[in-house]
């Protein structure tokens, strides 16, 4: 008699090792921000804004930590763009209707982006305030 098997099932969803897992992965994070890109208009315009900005930064910083530091307050506020856009994807593959769990979850997924903002504001005021 064989011992039990204590490993947890794995979803079907879940790839493998190696070389293809981080094939599929990429794949899947190119699909993301074209999903991003195609159906949130908050990202799409945190682009536009951010993009110049990045450029302005390597450009007009300091030094290259300073511009380092001023790239990363715009593209965390992207990141926090992305996962609130997944939250509210996930939440309206649930249910369109009004639930109390699902609008607080958006509304703090909404939080987060704003403080980001307010990150991403302040580091750059930091920097180049005189």
């Amino acid at each position: 008699m064989s011992p039990p098997d204590n490993t947890p099932p794995t979803s079907a969803f879940k790839s493998r090792s190696g070389l293809a897992r981080l094939w599929r992965a990429t794949g899947y994070s190119w699909a993301g921000l074209r999903a991003a890109w195609r159906h949130e208009a908050a990202f799409r315009q945190e682009l536009a804004v951010g993009l110049p900005l990045i450029a302005l930064a390597w450009w007009l910083a300091p030094d290259r930590w300073q511009a380092l530091l001023l790239t990363a307050a715009i593209v965390q506020v992207w990141l926090v763009e992305l996962l609130n856009s997944a939250i509210e994807a996930l939440a309206d593959a649930v249910t369109v209707e009004r639930h109390p769990l699902l609008g607080r979850a958006k509304d703090l997924g909404s939080a987060a982006v704003m403080l980001s903002l307010l990150l991403a504001v302040g580091v750059w005021l930091a920097v180049f305030w005189p």
